[in-house]
């Protein structure tokens, strides 16, 4: 709008030529706009924007050694009315000069409170140097309507004299000396750490070792083993085919062994024994002859042989007592072999009946009988 004026976020807006405000010679307008007639009113707008001041200044402290100190304020405009218009009144046509009074200021206080200090307390409690600043400029500040925000001591300098550097000399040997301890402390532990990882280095190298002669000591062992399982494998089958043959040899031997016993043994067993039995019998037979022709009696003679007869049966059974026969049918062979043993009994009789006859036809009734003597045989 034509007559409608409005201060930026950061001014503020004095309108001279009207109503006055209280005893200020202009009425202030901060954060809204306003009509402003023209010819009857005039309109300035004052920065309430943060602005620095730089100081550099020589200043003798309670020694008397000189010190150049450099320092920054920031500073502004209060945001009160009456901040306003001392502010308005004093550097509303050259705004500049709020800068230059500032550090002007400062630098007076700077130079009274650094003169009631020593270079120590300066260096050592550089906080406390602009505190103190601040608290005595802080009312001369509100008088023309600034707002000090902070104050930074930048710089000290003793212009060449040496005394900051000989003061921070034993600091400086003592921070040397804590540098070379820790210094030394970090090399001693970065030797620690490298002896342990070269330990570490060592012992996994030594395990490795171990576990690859642990697994080539596997390795070597199961390839021996499978190398040797063909040959054992073979020598096991022939140890076994061996074993078989030999087991088949035995039991070979064994038959032919039976078999001899069966077809020689045995039947020459048999023999010996029938002839036995046959050579007994025969000795029987002469001694009852004998004994018939003593007595004089064919009566008797009989008798006496039919008495005889079932003994030399059972002797000729008792001369098969010990033979090993083999029996190949059954309860057939078992009758065969009893019919045989009579049969031989009765052969045996008909035999000493024979020669018994023999005997009584050549000797008359009561002539002399020729007595017959039948020894042993000592091979019985």
């Amino acid at each position: 709008m034509l007559f409608y004026k409005v201060p930026a976020p950061d001014q503020a807006m004095l309108i001279s030529g009207g109503r006055r405000q209280g005893g200020a010679p202009f009425r202030v307008v901060t954060g809204h706009g306003t009509y402003v007639l023209p010819i009857f009113r005039k309109v300035k707008f004052l920065t309430l924007a943060m602005c620095e001041a730089e100081v550099s200044e020589t200043c003798v402290t309670r020694q008397a050694i000189p010190l150049q100190v450099k320092a920054v304020i920031a500073f502004k405009v209060g945001n009160d009315p009456e901040s306003v218009v001392n502010a308005g009144q004093r550097f509303l046509s050259d705004q500049n000069q709020m800068s230059v009074l500032t550090g002007r200021i400062f630098a007076g206080h700077l130079r009274s409170i650094i003169g009631s200090m020593t270079v120590e307390e300066i260096i050592t409690e550089r906080q406390k140097l602009a505190e103190a600043v601040l608290d005595t400029s802080k009312a001369e500040m509100v008088k023309i309507g600034l707002l000090v925000d902070s104050l930074q001591i930048q710089s000290i300098d003793d212009m060449g004299s040496g005394y900051i550097e000989a003061m921070s000399a034993p600091h400086k040997a003592e921070i040397r000396r804590q540098a070379q301890v820790a210094q030394a402390e970090a090399t001693r532990a970065s030797a620690m750490a490298e002896q342990d990882a070269e330990r570490q280095r060592a012992e996994y190298a030594r395990q490795t070792a171990v576990v690859q002669a642990e697994y080539k000591a596997q390795i070597d062992k199961a390839q021996a083993e499978a190398a040797q399982a063909g040959p054992l494998a073979q020598a096991q089958s022939q140890r076994q085919v061996l074993a078989a043959q030999t087991e088949l040899a035995e039991r070979a031997a064994e038959l032919r062994q039976q078999q001899l016993v069966a077809e020689v043994i045995k039947p020459a067993q048999a023999e010996a024994e029938r002839i036995k039995v046959l050579a007994q019998a025969e000795a029987d037979r002469m001694r009852i002859q004998a004994e018939a022709a003593a007595s004089n009696g064919r009566v008797a003679l009989d008798r006496m042989i039919i008495d005889q007869l079932p003994q030399i049966v059972r002797e000729a059974a008792n001369g098969l007592q010990g033979a090993n026969i083999n029996v190949l049918n059954g309860a057939d062979g078992l009758g065969q072999i009893a019919a045989g043993l009579v049969s031989q009994g009765l052969t045996i009789l008909d035999s000493v009946k024979q020669g018994l006859g023999q005997t009584v036809e050549q000797s008359a009734p009561g002539s002399e009988v020729e007595t017959i003597r039948i020894e042993d045989d000592p091979r019985r």
